[in-house]
């Protein structure tokens, strides 16, 4: 089943979905039914719990880091890659490919160590060795 909804808050670090009743009916007869839950691409197990006279999904701290989503969020955060980083990335398919399918703060990450660079030629060494990771598969 799929459904659209936005990541609420309660208090200040618990964060759910709530999952619509027309939903709950289908996933059988279980009071806590177990579920795979994929956010943005990135996937887990979970279980949907009634809470407050809600059926919620929680969705932990990792778990939003994972998929790229905060509290309130309905659409994907979304990395700005500077120009020099894309332009190395385009020239190695594997690396984009790569680079595009890691979570939000992944990407963060690595365009945040670039950005931070003093020196040109500091700046192209991270770029150089980003673009290896990404080439090679790892984060």
């Amino acid at each position: 089943m799929k459904f659209r909804a936005t990541i609420k808050q309660s208090g200040r670090t618990a964060t759910g979905i709530e999952v619509p009743p027309e939903v709950v009916a289908c996933l059988g007869s279980s009071k806590r039914p177990a579920v795979q839950v994929t956010l943005n691409g990135y996937g887990y197990r979970s279980s949907v719990a009634s809470m407050g006279g809600k059926f919620m999904l929680p969705v932990s701290a990792e778990h939003r880091a994972g998929a790229g989503v905060a509290a309130g969020d309905t659409e994907p955060r979304e990395v700005t890659v500077p120009p020099d980083l894309s332009d190395a990335l385009d020239r190695d398919t594997d690396a984009r490919r790569f680079f595009d399918g890691l979570s939000y703060s992944s990407r963060l990450r690595h365009v945040l160590a670039i950005v931070a660079a003093k020196t040109p030629e500091t700046r192209q060494r991270r770029i150089t060795k980003t673009v290896g990771l990404m080439h090679d598969g790892r984060s």
